[in-house]
């Protein structure tokens, strides 16, 4: 598949121990389609206690000085990957919530990627998704991926999930399989397809969908074994499915397709990103609009601009 590389990668750092892991999965990727990487720091609980201060006087004082601190972090952390031949830029801001000033960075900068790892660490010592996260998957105008910080196989293993129903986004599925395609390969992985269809689906409706996976595999270089079509509840089979596999990255659509529930995480994406511990990659249709603003057609929805 021959898909434009994404020019830029934006990295979100947070002063955490999974800042090194994440840097190193970004690296490997820039790496892999010749992109350069922008790391981004926003000190978002900084920003939060500065806009509810009282006393207002040296507000921005404090904040030019979160920045600056911000800055340093991240030249420290640049020089970590500068080695090994990737292009590195770096920003910080001030902005709460953090979503909303991850999403403005991507409106400015206009990254093919954005990379984060998940913002909570539960009692278990699990990575988890926080509120950000969530709202940053229904509102990034471009393909993000979320990691949990594990690191991948030597020869990733690559999985991408779609929904080729009538409900689903017009030409969400090919966007998805493109997007996989194109990870897997420049990081000489190992790809999967997989779909699941409802049981009690009319007949008439389980034919169009056979047909429909027929075509999208037509346009690929998957071999029959690589396809796997489930019988079920999608929001049963698929994670139990997937889990059994055990890939390094999940490929799917960020958001749900029901009409009404446009601007909202996808009910299956929620089940499978509660119980998979692997990395997730999020695409979204090219006519989406985040509701802060900016389309993602006008350089997004494929990983590039």
């Amino acid at each position: 598949m021959n898909i434009q590389a994404p020019g830029s990668i934006l990295v979100v750092a947070d002063r955490s121990p999974a800042d090194a892991e994440l840097l190193v999965k970004a690296a490997r990727v820039a790496k892999r389609f010749g992109a350069k990487l922008e790391l981004l720091l926003c000190d978002s609980e900084h920003a939060y206690a500065l806009e509810h201060a009282y006393e207002r006087s040296g507000v921005e004082t404090v904040r030019r000085h979160c920045v600056a601190e911000a800055l340093a972090y991240l030249t420290r952390l640049k020089g970590s990957v500068t080695a090994q031949g990737v292009e590195v830029l770096i920003d910080a801001s001030c902005q709460s919530p953090l979503y909303e000033g991850i999403v403005r960075k991507v409106l400015s900068s206009r990254p093919g990627l954005v990379i984060k790892t998940a913002g909570e660490v539960d009692a278990r010592g699990r990575a988890t998704f926080d509120a950000n996260d969530w709202q940053l998957m229904r509102a990034c105008p471009v393909t993000i991926m979320l990691t949990r910080g594990r690191r991948w196989s030597p020869r990733p293993r690559f999985a991408a999930a779609v929904d080729v129903s009538d409900e689903e986004t017009e030409g969400l599925a090919k966007l998805i399989l493109e997007n996989a395609a194109s990870m897997a390969g420049q990081c000489e992985g190992e790809l999967e397809l997989l779909y699941a269809e409802s049981t009690g689906t009319a007949q008439a409706a389980a034919t169009a969908h056979v047909a429909a996976m027929d075509r999208l595999i037509q346009r690929s270089h998957l071999e029959k074994a690589d396809v796997h079509i489930l019988a079920g509840d999608p929001e049963r089979t698929l994670p139990a499915f997937a889990r059994q596999r055990n890939y390094d990255v999940l490929v799917m659509g960020a958001l749900s397709h029901r009409v009404e529930l446009t601007a909202m995480v996808g009910s299956l994406t929620s089940r499978l990103v509660d119980a998979l511990e692997c990395d997730f990659v999020l695409v979204k249709p090219a006519c989406y609009r985040s509701p802060l603003g900016a389309c993602a057609s006008s350089y997004g929805g494929r990983l590039g601009r």
